[in-house]
Formats: structure tokens, sequence, C-alpha cells
């Protein structure tokens, strides 16, 4: 008349860890060679990808007020409207700063973004998501790699380094550290 598992939840499914990338591959990556003016955009936002831990919205979203080079950072607005400042690490300062030097060959004269395509308006999701997975084949790495996988690979390579969950939490915009 009673059964006596009528209380028992089932099991939580383990969660599995995000793919990420390990130090070297992230180096091939970045490694970029030329001085096109798409490929200095695209190391730029790669190296920005990774030093920041930024989502892909926010870094399209990003405008030219928004970095500070000088300071190291730059003031990001993410999920639920909600603003925080990254750090922008050194290699990221160095390829933005060259970046910056031959923006206006392509950017329109009133454009604001920090990263244009090459027609000049706001970078696309959808062209950095595309150009991201052709720089990973052209630098020889086998793997699916996405946005998102490079800010996966900045917070584990973050907590690695220092152990420190709740500052990872802070830089990646999480309201739960899970």
């Amino acid at each position: 008349p009673s059964n006596p598992v009528e209380l028992l939840k089932a099991p939580r499914r383990p969660r599995k860890l995000p793919n990420t990338l390990d130090i070297d591959t992230v180096q091939q990556l970045v490694a970029l060679k030329g001085d096109e003016p798409l490929t200095v955009r695209d190391r730029a936002i790669m190296e920005l990808f990774y030093s920041s831990g930024l989502r892909l919205s926010e870094l399209v979203s990003l405008d030219l007020p928004d970095v500070d080079l000088s300071a190291g950072e730059a003031r990001v607005t993410g999920k639920g409207d909600k603003t925080r400042i990254v750090p922008v690490g050194r290699y990221a300062r160095a390829a933005i700063q060259q970046w910056l030097s031959i923006r206006p060959q392509l950017a329109k004269e009133a454009e604001q973004a920090l990263f244009v395509s090459k027609r000049g308006g706001r970078l696309a999701r959808r062209s950095v998501e595309k150009r991201l997975k052709e720089w990973a084949i052209r630098q020889g790495i086998n793997r699916n790699v996405h946005p998102h996988m490079l800010r996966h690979s900045f917070a584990s390579h973050m907590l690695e380094s220092s152990g420190d969950l709740r500052a990872v939490q802070e830089l990646l915009g999480h309201q739960n550290i899970s």
C-alpha cells in the first residue's frame, strides 16, 4: 500500500566540465602572423577574450571609451545589464594598441565600436565565431574552437594559478558560484 521510494529523489547527473584549451594551444591560437587590418583586429579580439574572460556579446558591444589601456582594464556590460570592470592583460593591451592604430582605415567616421568589420560597422557576433574557427584551423588546432572556449580557458587558468574561486566568479560576472 505504500511505496518506500516515493520520497526519494533521483540522483543528479554529474555536470560535465566545459572544454578548455591548454596554455600552449592558446598561445598557438593567438600567434597570428601578418599585419593586415583584419589579422591585427582578430589577434586583438582573441587576446582580449583570453585575457579578460569576456562573453561574445560583451566583446562585440565594447565601445572605444570602454577600454582604458593605461589602467589595463575594460568596462563591460554583461547579463542582466550589469556592468563590471575586467582586467586587460599586457599582450591584449599591445594587440589592442596595434589594432587602434589601424582601426581608422576600416571604421566609419562616427562608429564607436571597438571592433569593426571590413565594412566599417560594428562587428557581428557570428563574424567573430566564424573568424575564430577559421583561425583555429589555420593555426593547426584540430578542435572546434569557439569564443566561449576562450572564456572557459581563461577561468580555468586563472583558477589553477590563483585558487581564488570568488575572484574568478567576479571576473566572469557570475552571480552564482556554481
